[in-house]
């Protein structure tokens, strides 16, 4: 089989900020992009759809309590954050299974979703997130006439 590279053909990648039906969704490229920079595997975690318009993130966060955790929304992206206080030196581990370290977890949310509420039960974070739906406008733009011959 041979190559096209070696015919001087170019096969390029057409991303969203470049094709030419999708203007000015460039940034959706960089929001993908910082999503998964931040995918590391501690806490673990599910998304649930809840039926119709909502969705549930849920993390594990055994051995946190409720001031160890912290939920915030920065510029559409969601950011939950946990810090273990440390206890005194009076506990002696054997094991230590159960992770208590600090952690950081986003997630990028796409326009028109919004945080309804969050949750901390049996060691489950649930952070609760609703569509709301955008009112539907149409809106008629005027059409000028100009000369492109003139200065």
């Amino acid at each position: 089989m041979k190559s096209l590279c070696g015919k001087g053909l170019r096969m390029s990648k057409m991303g969203l900020g470049t094709h030419p039906y999708l203007l000015g969704f460039d940034q959706l490229e960089r929001l993908a992009e910082r999503a998964a920079k931040g995918a590391e595997g501690y806490p673990p975690y599910n998304i649930e759809h809840l039926a119709p318009d909502g969705f549930r993130i849920t993390l594990a966060v055994a051995g946190f309590a409720e001031s160890d955790l912290s939920v915030t929304l920065e510029d559409r992206q969601l950011v939950i954050r946990g810090r273990q206080t440390e206890t005194g030196g009076s506990r002696i581990l054997l094991h230590r299974g159960i992770a208590a370290r600090a952690f950081q977890r986003s997630f990028v949310l796409a326009e028109g979703l919004e945080v309804s509420g969050a949750q901390l039960e049996n060691g489950l974070l649930d952070v609760d997130l609703r569509r709301h739906k955008p009112d539907s406008i149409v809106r008629t733009i005027p059409i000028s006439r100009q000369n492109r011959g003139s200065t």
